[in-house]
């Protein structure tokens, strides 16, 4: 906005911006709800004190010109009839109900511990110092120093078909025979499966799976408009005895199982329970989606094969994410499926995302290609069993002051605590954030909010170990603060 300033003249200053404004505003160079520069901004500008902008806008505001707002300014605001008064879109009433209802607890929480929180239990990522900073630096230099690459670095919607050859390489690794046309790539499994239910669900469809589950698996299955299922867990995982009734009542769409060291509980499905689950996806030629993300994090124990090792023709779906198992924030996940269904999903792929990110996946590729990968994974093994171990020793010292129980799991990266009732969940963790900690409460893992405990799930993946032991000694310390009965009998899983 122009202005000009002749002090030579004997109209006031401030008389001579009012008329400039009002002008541009009746011609239209100033439309309704154009934001007018600050007082101070604009004294500045035209070298004049900030008073004189005051009364200029005074001027204008008295003409029904503009108006001021707290915390916008001043605003035009010129309407030559009532019939011309402008209606404010009602977006609530436009947006989809099931859109507006999504529960934002879960992602509020994973957000609020990465930028307000100094330590987070929450965050179910790969920890930071496995992979060093000059070693991503040197592996980036050399993917862009290659020259491989087109200018815009586009990649196929069903992904780099060399990081897909990798990917298959990999699969035998854990006994799967598969090649590149059965993979998909995606940036996280939460994404793989929204792509797999808005294909395979249909309004009033049900799926079965694990009771309790992650928020983003049971979200996305609602958003389709379907129902979820949930079966019951024990220490062996889901209980598979009688499934076949609520397989018969139910017809549902597939069933999804986080098999190896569950999210949140860290449960390891059994191999007789696997074999369970195969005879009735094939008895019922019911598919099954098997997310396994955590499964190269075993401790101790024997590592069972997963779902996908042990079908002897394509009904089950594998889903497999490197979150936690590579350099954080490097998002790739994939799919291994029928080739039918990769080339649906492909198709979707170029309609919404266009293409898929080509940096994350050349990293990916290239520490597949070269042993790093395989490598780092007994690094991140031996860190995650000595967090773990850490952790552990904590909640043993105070399970029996504090009532509170867990199973120690052999793998993965989660604790899933169980708390006397009389201690209330959400007292704790508002304590514990004033003292910069955070975790997740376990009722946002059951899609009922029924959890029939009063559970908590930590993360020990992501903290340091300096971190883990601060940060134990706050919620210790902070739940022995609220506890107000002593005379509990401690808790049982």
């Amino acid at each position: 906005m122009r202005l000009s300033i002749d002090k030579r003249l004997k109209t006031p200053v401030y008389l001579q911006i009012s008329a400039q404004i009002k002008e541009k505003i009746l011609k239209g160079e100033l439309v309704d709800s154009y934001v007018l520069p600050s007082e101070r901004v604009l004294a500045k500008n035209l070298g004049l004190h900030r008073n004189t902008i005051v009364r200029a806008y005074n001027e204008l505001k008295a003409d029904g010109l503009i108006t001021s707002y707290q915390g916008v300014g001043y605003q035009v605001d010129y309407k030559q009839t009532e019939q011309k008064k402008r209606k404010a879109v009602n977006w609530q009433g436009i947006m989809k109900q099931k859109y507006m209802e999504i529960g934002s607890a879960f992602d509020e929480m994973f957000l609020k511990s990465q930028a307000e929180s100094k330590i987070s239990f929450a965050a179910g990522i790969a920890a930071r110092d496995v992979y060093s900073q000059q070693e991503v630096a040197d592996c980036l230099a050399q993917i862009l120093s290659s020259g491989n690459r087109p200018s815009y670095f586009y990649t196929p919607y069903q992904g780099d078909l060399e990081l897909r050859t990798e990917i298959a390489a990999f699969m035998r690794t854990k006994g799967v025979l598969t090649n590149p046309g059965q993979v998909q790539i995606f940036s996280e499994n939460n994404q793989a499966l929204d792509f797999l239910v808005t294909l395979l669900l249909s309004p009033g469809d049900k799926i079965l799976t694990e009771e309790s589950t992650s928020p983003d698996v049971y979200r996305a299955i609602e958003l389709a408009g379907a129902e979820v299922i949930t079966v019951p867990m024990d220490e062996d995982g889901m209980i598979c005895d009688n499934l076949e009734p609520l397989i018969e009542t139910h017809k549902p769409r597939f069933i999804y199982v986080n098999c190896s060291y569950h999210n949140p509980t860290g449960t390891v499905l059994s191999l007789e329970r696997r074999k369970k689950l195969l005879d009735l996806s094939y008895q019922y030629r019911l598919p099954i989606v098997e997310d396994d993300e955590a499964s190269e994090l075993f401790f101790e124990g024997h590592k069972i094969p997963s779902l996908k090792a042990m079908d002897p023709g394509q009904n089950v779906i594998y889903m497999y994410s490197f979150s936690l198992t590579l350099v954080p924030g490097v998002g790739i996940s994939f799919m291994l499926a029928p080739r039918e269904v990769v080339k649906s999903l492909s198709e979707m792929v170029s309609v919404r995302l266009v293409t898929l990110d080509w940096m994350p996946q050349e990293l990916t590729c290239q520490y597949l290609k070269d042993g790093t990968f395989l490598s780092k994974l007994e690094d991140f093994r031996a860190a995650y069993q000595k967090k773990r171990d850490l952790m552990c020793g904590y909640l043993d010292e105070a399970a029996q002051e504090l009532g509170l129980s867990y199973r120690k799991p052999k793998g993965g990266v989660y604790l899933w605590v169980k708390l006397p009732g009389e201690l209330s969940v959400s007292k704790l963790m508002r304590e514990t954030e004033k003292q910069g900690l955070s975790f997740i409460p376990g009722d946002i893992f059951f899609p009922e909010k029924n959890p029939g405990g009063n559970y908590i799930r930590l993360n020990y993946s992501y903290p340091t170990e300096e971190q883990i032991k601060k940060g134990m000694k706050i919620l210790i310390e902070a739940a022995q603060k609220i506890q107000k009965n002593k005379g509990f009998q401690p808790a049982t899983l």
